[in-house]
């Protein structure tokens, strides 16, 4: 297991977390530009010195600043996949993977890197130019670099964050595959939240420099803990006042007007948070009977299509984003300016007190 904490100011920047990648796991730290993932990671490697903070792998000690212990960067035996890959240009493919072999002839070196490469399926490209690489390419090669000396650690700095949307979508897959086959802790960090719920087995939430909730990726969007992590986790968030409602229920007095009903029960100033794709719409107006307790009026503002799915943005007392499908769209006939109603269950609705 790798866990690493940490306390340092830097710049007017306060980082103040502790986490936990477990033996062939993969946690994910998923949060904002700015809020400390990558602090972390470099603080896991050994590229930065916290003020205080302690990092082991298993029993040994590679970081205590209580005892003035620091295992250099090289020493440490992890395996660094950079956000932009940081290959060579200079050079080819497979000088790149065995860059970190050590002790080994050339030929053995040759050898290693040409297993990873066709491990990775681009053998054929071992005596190619990073340059001439597409983005998926070069991200395989930095995932062999990084798992030649066969790591005792994975850390990946946003590893898809360089590869077009086409890409990104089977590059992920593979990456998922890699972490599962790896059998080491694998720290990944991420801006993304679908993309650390489907690499990470466990996804850590940090803000300003700290953890505010840990969980797999279906704990956190089921029941988040604050605003804050319900909005990362792609949840439409509303705020109101809430008060006990019959049978158990909870109603909330939206900001700006409007009721809703959850069966979470809360009293006082609240975060409501429901997922796009438990929204529906219907015409402007419609009386229906159902299971659909809440229904706010609104309007079509935005009508995006993401994958076979069409993002609907709308404009009520508090902005809305419902998902629903291609043929719901034309069957509605939505376009900006046409007037809804969005409609969700009482069960899809969780409150977070404010």
């Amino acid at each position: 297991m790798l866990c690493v904490e940490a306390r340092t100011t830097l710049g007017r920047f306060e980082l103040d977390a502790s986490l936990r990648a477990p033996a062939g796991g993969c946690l994910a730290l998923a949060g904002p530009s700015g809020s400390g993932k990558s602090t972390l990671l470099r603080i896991a490697a050994g590229l930065l010195r916290p003020t205080h903070g302690r990092v082991t792998w298993g029993e040994e000690v590679w970081l205590d600043t209580a005892r003035g212990r620091n295992v250099a960067p090289e020493l440490r035996g992890c395996g660094y996949v950079f956000q932009d890959y940081a290959l060579f240009g200079h050079m080819q493919v497979w000088q790149n993977v065995a860059y970190g072999l050590q002790g080994l002839s050339r030929a053995e070196r040759r050898r290693r890197a040409d297993e990873l490469l066709e491990r990775f399926g681009i053998g054929r490209l071992a005596t190619a130019r990073p340059r001439t690489l597409s983005g998926g390419e070069r991200q395989r090669v930095a995932l062999a670099r990084a798992l030649a000396p066969s790591p005792r650690a994975l850390l990946l700095d946003e590893p898809l964050s360089a590869l077009d949307a086409r890409t990104r979508a089977s590059a992920s897959r593979e990456l998922a595959a890699v972490l599962r086959d790896a059998a080491v802790p694998a720290l990944l960090v991420t801006h993304d939240f679908t993309e650390a719920a489907v690499l990470g087995d466990r996804v850590a939430v940090i803000d300003g420099g700290r953890i505010v909730q840990e969980g797999t990726a279906g704990e956190l969007a089921a029941a988040p803990a604050s605003a804050f992590v319900a909005d990362f986790t792609g949840a439409v968030v509303l705020t109101g006042v809430a008060r006990e409602g019959p049978d158990g229920t909870t109603i909330v007095e939206l900001d700006g007007g409007g009721i809703a009903t959850s069966t979470d029960r809360r009293t006082g100033p609240v975060a409501l948070s429901v997922h796009p794709w438990e929204i529906a719409l219907e015409p402007d107006g419609t009386h229906h009977e159902g299971s659909a307790r809440n229904r706010l009026a609104a309007e079509v503002v935005t009508v995006t299509a993401i994958g076979n799915r069409v993002r609907v943005g709308l404009a009520a007392a508090q902005p809305l984003v419902a998902e629903i499908t291609g043929a719901a769209v034309g069957g509605l006939h939505l376009e900006p300016g046409v007037r809804v109603t969005a409609t969700w269950k009482a069960t899809a609705t969780r409150l977070v007190s404010l």
